[in-house]
């Protein structure tokens, strides 16, 4: 760890010289509370500081960052997940479980875990707005229990945390897979089944689109205001905001004319029977 401290002051030190325009953070708490977290005692104390070191706090030495463990630590995780998904839902086909997979390990479902256990107070890093940010995230996570399928933001900082703790703690077992599902199976949860799993937005109003003929048009207009449009039979149906993420603000209006579905289905039903009448 020793190194790792080195490599700190050298680096804080430097930026002090070259570049300003970072906000001055103060210490983290003490990266012993992690294990407390875990239930899991680190051999190599260095492994648990570089999973929770962002590379802005470390400028100029990236390898003692979280950035290789998060990379070993996402392949860990699917296999894991993978693993237990096949052997729990023997009769879901491979396309189900993918998608299953998916909703368990996405940014999402990962930054939620962060801040349920608290990984984000531990973070070390000097990324202008990131604190501000998680709060954010916070504050929004309160309107979805479970999760928002594609209509909120999640700072992929909080699931980047996550994946390098899971790395750094395979590596410290002596890459054991069977003992980093013991530390954080418990710690994934609540996890999204078949029974909670909901459609992604977008999928939902295609389908339901498909199933009632109804032509359904997504109108571009985020370079210009942020925008999505969803026009249903060449009607306005939903609207979506997101000046953050497009794919957002897609979601977000397949969501809104999805509530608006049944405003859509009766101005059909009136259209249909005016044109009776006229006949």
């Amino acid at each position: 760890m020793e190194a790792i401290f080195q490599a700190q002051t050298l680096a804080n030190n430097n930026e002090a010289k070259e570049d300003t325009t970072y906000p001055c953070s103060s210490t983290p708490p003490n990266l012993e509370e992690v294990e407390t977290i875990l239930g899991y005692e680190f051999k190599d104390k260095d492994l648990l500081e570089k999973a929770f070191t962002h590379s802005s706090w470390l400028l100029s030495a990236k390898l003692f960052c979280s950035e290789r463990l998060e990379y070993i630590g996402d392949a860990v995780l699917n296999l894991l997940v993978t693993k237990e998904q096949f052997l729990t839902y023997p009769d879901l086909d491979p396309g189900h479980l993918t998608q299953l997979r998916a909703a368990n390990v996405n940014t999402e479902k990962l930054a939620r875990v962060a801040i349920k256990h608290g990984f984000h107070r531990y973070l070390r890093h000097k990324k202008p707005r990131l604190d501000e940010q998680i709060q954010e995230f916070i504050e929004v996570i309160k309107d979805y229990p479970l999760h928002s399928n594609g209509l909120i933001e999640a700072p992929k900082d909080l699931a980047d945390i996550v994946e390098s703790t899971i790395g750094a703690v395979y590596i410290d077992c002596g890459f054991s897979i069977d003992n980093v599902w013991k530390i954080f199976r418990t710690l994934l949860e609540p996890t999204i089944d078949p029974e909670n799993m909901q459609k992604h937005p977008v999928t939902e109003l295609y389908e339901f689109c498909q199933k009632q003929n109804l032509k359904v048009q997504f109108v571009d207009l985020w370079k210009e205001s942020m925008a999505f449009n969803v026009l249903i039979d060449e009607k306005l149906a939903g609207t979506g905001i997101c000046a953050a993420k497009k794919h957002i603000a897609q979601s977000r209006a397949a969501k809104d004319a999805l509530n608006n579905i049944d405003l859509v289905l009766n101005s059909r039903k009136m259209q249909i029977n005016e044109d009776a009448t006229r006949e």
